[in-house]
């Protein structure tokens, strides 16, 4: 990127080991279309702040106990968000739910990784959901912020074959592994301009999104 085309500034949002985090600090090169600015965590002891920490990225902590109501949690939040000026907000392993007038700050400009196949599995517990259910295939889904949890517009995919012998840990594994290949991938598609939201509506290369990208 020159001076004047700037790479884009990412703030991220985790909430334990950030080893997504880490796949977007490794892929972020010098020249690429974004940097991770910034790294907020609701867990003071989150291991991914030591991550940021060595990569020399800034780091904060909102801890949510220290709040009585998530209002006012998503209020302090939104601010030590909005004093890095991302173009970009990342959920990558963000274990609160968020409210309405805080999704509404963001809308467009956030993204969130969960690991499964979208609108298959929302919410907690995934992988031994996809286990118990007996489906032939999981994954790894980005999508847009929206205020309905894990329902806003999907942008891609991964997927990996469920063996019959898998147990959660080795299912989970696979899945992880995949997951730090996509979720780089989307940011950087954002950070090129190549991804926008319209209305509601996902874009890539200014058509809509009508069926997940496949990673």
């Amino acid at each position: 990127m020159t001076a004047s085309d700037p790479a884009l500034a990412v703030v991220v949002l985790i909430s334990g080991t950030g080893s997504n985090l880490q796949a977007l600090i490794d892929a972020a090169t010098a020249d690429g279309p974004y940097r991770v600015g910034a790294v907020i965590s609701n867990r003071p002891a989150a291991p991914g702040l030591q991550r940021a920490a060595t990569a020399g990225i800034p780091t904060r902590v909102i801890d949510h106990t220290q709040f009585t109501d998530r209002a006012s949690f998503d209020s302090a939040l939104s601010k030590q968000i909005m004093a890095f000026e991302p173009g970009l907000v990342v959920l990558a392993g963000f274990m609160r739910v968020l409210g309405g007038d805080f999704v509404s700050r963001f809308v467009g400009r956030m993204l969130n990784i969960h690991p499964s196949l979208l609108p298959a599995f929302p919410g907690l517990h995934t992988h031994r959901r996809a286990l118990e259910s007996g489906v032939s295939e999981h994954g790894a889904s980005v999508h847009f912020v929206t205020e309905q949890l894990d329902g806003g517009p999907v942008v891609a995919q991964t997927r990996v074959a469920v063996n019959a012998t898998d147990t959660e840990e080795q299912l989970a594994a696979r899945v992880l592994v995949r997951e730090h290949l996509l979720l780089p991938q989307v940011v950087s598609w954002f950070a090129a301009g190549r991804l926008t939201l319209n209305d509601g509506q996902a874009y890539f290369n200014g058509s809509p999104i009508t069926s997940p990208l496949q990673c």
